[in-house]
């Protein structure tokens, strides 16, 4: 999955949908090898200055905090992350936690509505907010000397928001327009959104995250309040700031502001439902007067990292970027390279999920024809390495290529908080990210073949392709 998050810097929301045809920052828990001790060689020869210790602890109320200190610049990325996404909605409110994500920008008890984007401008700071299927997240960046303000906003709007029909209905259209533009009026969008329907035949991640229209229409002042007093609870938030800044300052800080917010009612373990064994493989074709060039993409279901078997998470993702995770991958120099009959083509696993995650690999023609063909090649390098596996030579430049760059992620230091949210919003831990460049080098060719011949079966997939108008597939 890729977050589909335009840089803003007043009230831009966004919110994570699956693409096709482009590589996904596949579990965002990769990077955090940028600035952990398991690459601490690999920093020193990139000539990056290590990071100081992370700090993890908890609130009275409930409330995970983690920061991670780094003084190279004086700024500070303070986010908030809610335990809760599309995938935990209520059945025919498809939708509502997005439509949250929005309301959450309106006044307060104490805060009129736009004062806190206001109060970011005014000191040259940005904000933004995203939602997914498995979390909902609020960020700001600005100076350390603001930090406070921006938990001092952040807790009040935790509890206190004013929502009233007049707040609701503008909003409703707002998000209304939103899918219009971001799902109806995109082909690769409306493709996407049907194939992941078609994938997850049970679970809730087959509903899209910004909601279907018919549902979305319907949502409404109950449904919101309901929504916020379930779910917007210290309890069942996890606060990460991280920047120029000292973990015991922070915990002052937090104890001050979000420690005053009481917590909510316990909630109970994230259970959803479970996929059904699949025995078929589905097609999935959108023809659209809006394509120029055709494309194909594939899609497995495959464990995650939170409900993976040891080492398998770790060998899927070393299987996505030896198949096609760059220029250097076997699909890329294969199609476009050796053969030249694709424009791209790719693979990527969207590892950072609560539950079930999925592999996925892509391609594309030069032109309106050739699609069969780059089909065929994407089957045989699959089927390659499931006969006969990967070279230790590519394992190891594979491991070498994620770690060498992750290490240029920590440069941007909103990597690193959304590293330890992802995270932890999905399963994991503080130590799980701390451990990850470890359990990556660990992983053999056995493991990456293995995986490779168990989760690629192509007579169990969803294959999407995307057609012009009214070219039928060559």
């Amino acid at each position: 999955m890729i977050l589909s998050e335009k840089s803003a810097t007043f009230r831009d929301h966004a919110l994570f949908l699956p693409q096709r045809g482009r590589r996904a920052l596949a579990g965002c828990v990769l990077l955090a090898a940028a600035f952990l001790p398991g690459a601490a060689a690999l920093a020193e020869t990139a000539g990056q200055p290590q990071q100081q210790q992370v700090a993890n602890f908890l609130l009275d109320n409930g409330m995970e905090v983690v920061v991670i200190p780094d003084h190279r610049a004086p700024i500070v990325t303070h986010m908030v992350w809610y335990k809760i996404g599309s995938a935990d909605e209520p059945p025919g409110q498809s939708g509502i936690a997005h439509f949250f994500e929005h309301l959450m920008f309106k006044g307060t008890s104490k805060h009129k509505a736009g004062e806190f984007g206001a109060k970011i401008a005014e000191i040259g700071g940005s904000e933004n907010a995203f939602t997914s299927y498995d979390y909902t997240a609020y960020f700001q960046q600005v100076s350390p000397e603001a930090l406070e303000t921006m938990m001092s906003f952040e807790a009040d709007r935790m509890r206190n928001l004013i929502l009233t029909d007049k707040v609701i209905s503008p909003e409703r259209d707002v998000i209304l327009e939103e899918r219009r533009s971001r799902v109806e009026g995109d082909p690769d969008g409306l493709l996407s959104e049907e194939i992941q329907a078609t994938l997850f035949q049970n679970h809730p991640y087959r509903i899209p995250v910004i909601g279907w229209m018919h549902e979305m229409e319907k949502l409404n002042r109950a449904d919101a309040v309901a929504f916020y007093d379930r779910y917007y609870a210290p309890n069942n938030a996890v606060l990460i700031v991280a920047g120029d800044v000292e973990p015991e300052a922070v915990r002052m800080l937090a104890e001050k502001t979000f420690g005053e917010v009481p917590p909510g009612p316990d909630l109970p373990p994230r259970v959803r439902p479970t996929e059904p064994e699949q025995n078929t493989a589905r097609t999935v074709t959108l023809t659209d007067s809006r394509v120029s060039v055709p494309s194909v993409s594939r899609f497995w279901v495959t464990p995650s990292y939170n409900n993976a078997e040891p080492g398998e998470a770790e060998a899927l993702d070393l299987l996505s970027e030896i198949l096609g995770g760059g220029t250097r991958s076997r699909l890329y120099q294969a199609l476009v390279v050796k053969d030249r009959i694709a424009s791209g083509a790719g693979a990527y696993f969207s590892g950072t999920m609560l539950d079930s995650s999925s592999f996925t690999v892509y391609g594309a023609p030069h032109g309106a024809e050739g699609l069969d063909r780059v089909e065929a090649a994407i089957d045989v390098e699959i089927a390659r390495i499931v006969s006969s596996g990967v070279t230790d030579a590519e394992l190891e430049n594979a491991k070498d290529r994620f770690v060498r760059s992750m290490i240029f992620a920590r440069d941007n230091q909103s990597n690193m908080a959304n590293i330890y949210g992802q995270t932890l919003a999905t399963g994991g831990t503080v130590e799980d990210v701390q451990e990850w460049p470890d359990r990556i080098m660990a992983v053999t060719a056995d493991q990456v073949q293995a995986v490779a011949a168990k989760y690629l079966n192509p007579d169990v997939s969803v294959t999407g392709y995307l057609l012009p108008e009214p070219t039928a597939r060559n």
